[in-house]
């Protein structure tokens, strides 16, 4: 096994020790993986969104064995995709609405919550949400968060003084969190996880529906200040829901202990659990230091993301700090770039060693 990205790669793949033996003896099955993990992190996706059309529209389609999928904000919203009908043709929606969405002055959270709600509902076409519920094989988890106390306001000074206090909370101890947010996962299927233990956070479980599916996703990524979030979401305890990654911002892998492999398409080779947890250096925790054996992570090596314009990949900052036109530009040729994702994953897996270039953890 050789370090990802040491050699001029785009695609670095990283491994636990029990995957890397599996996938050495049977190859890349994909049957294998029993979960497929979707992070927070709006137009980072765009460095994934050809690597998504092949795992989602060709590689996961390959295998009829059930497939659990658990994702926050845009994970979830990516995640979403493999339950319809044409995976592959949903996420090319999905690329085509987040990437052009336009606003002529500065938006406030009623209408970036409308244009989310627009792109959700062209990127799940008319039949969309009753795929998703209803598909026999891919077991649909949005994860959101429910505001407590002055975290369920819808705005406002209290709202923003419960942010506040959940973020030096969250300074103190990361637990600290559950007094201000509970984790709702909805989902379709029988319910909770295979091997997944979300029993912090006071988790609630809540059956997805044709008529909550759309309000799920749209609470799952709306950010507190530049979304309006849901309020009393059917099915689920009445409140406010808010963004997922506030407590799943990339996850908790700790928390796994299935016997499947996780298949994780992610920006980086880092996991930062929760969205506070951006602005404290600590907590980001590189893949050297996890525990979990099973998990297989896909992500852009460092030469590739020194190699795109600007040197980084997309992030939601774009919004404010280029021009509609510049913004569209540059994330039109990070998402041109990616297709280099796509094409080495397919190399490697069909290739003759299925473990080429992979880094062992």
């Amino acid at each position: 096994m050789a370090e990802s990205g040491a050699t001029g790669r785009a695609l670095s793949v990283y491994m636990g020790r029990t995957a890397a033996a599996r996938i050495a003896a049977e190859g890349w099955e994909p049957s294998l993986f029993s979960l497929l993990l979707g992070a927070s992190g709006g137009p980072k996706w765009f460095v994934l969104s050809q690597l998504d059309r092949v795992l989602f529209g060709d590689f996961l389609q390959r295998s009829e064995a059930p497939l659990s999928t658990l994702g926050s904000s845009i994970g979830a919203w990516r995640n979403a995709c493999l339950g319809v009908a044409d995976p592959a043709a949903a996420i090319a929606r999905l690329e085509r609405g987040y990437l052009y969405q336009h606003y002529a002055t500065p938006p406030g959270p009623a209408e970036v919550s409308a244009a989310s709600a627009r792109i959700l509902g062209e990127t799940l076409g008319p039949r969309g949400a009753a795929e998703v519920v209803a598909n026999p094989r891919i077991h649909s988890h949005i994860v959101t968060a429910r505001g407590r106390g002055a975290a369920g306001a819808r705005s406002g000074p209290v709202l923003a003084t419960a942010m506040g206090a959940a973020a030096l909370g969250n300074t103190v101890d990361r637990r600290l969190l559950r007094l201000a947010f509970q984790r709702v996962v909805f989902h379709s299927g029988a319910g909770h996880l295979p091997g997944l233990s979300l029993a912090d956070f006071q988790t609630c479980y809540a059956p997805l529906t044709e008529r909550n599916l759309g309000a799920a996703l749209h609470a799952s990524g709306a950010i507190p200040f530049v979304l309006r979030g849901e309020r009393d979401i059917a099915g689920a305890p009445p409140g406010q829901y808010w963004d997922g990654g506030i407590i799943d911002y990339h996850f908790d892998l700790a928390q796994y202990r299935g016997d499947g492999l996780i298949l994780y398409p992610h920006f980086r080779p880092g996991i930062t659990p929760g969205w506070f947890d951006k602005f404290l250096p600590w907590r980001t925790r590189p893949l050297r230091r996890q525990t979990v054996d099973h998990l297989v992570l896909l992500c852009p090596s460092a030469d590739f993301v020194a190699d795109l314009p600007r040197g980084k990949i997309p992030d939601r900052g774009d919004f404010t700090r280029l021009a509609h036109e510049e913004r569209v530009r540059y994330w039109e040729q990070c998402v041109a770039r990616s297709q280099a994702l796509a094409e080495e994953f397919t190399d490697l897996i069909g290739g003759g060693d299925p473990l080429a270039g992979v880094t062992l953890i």
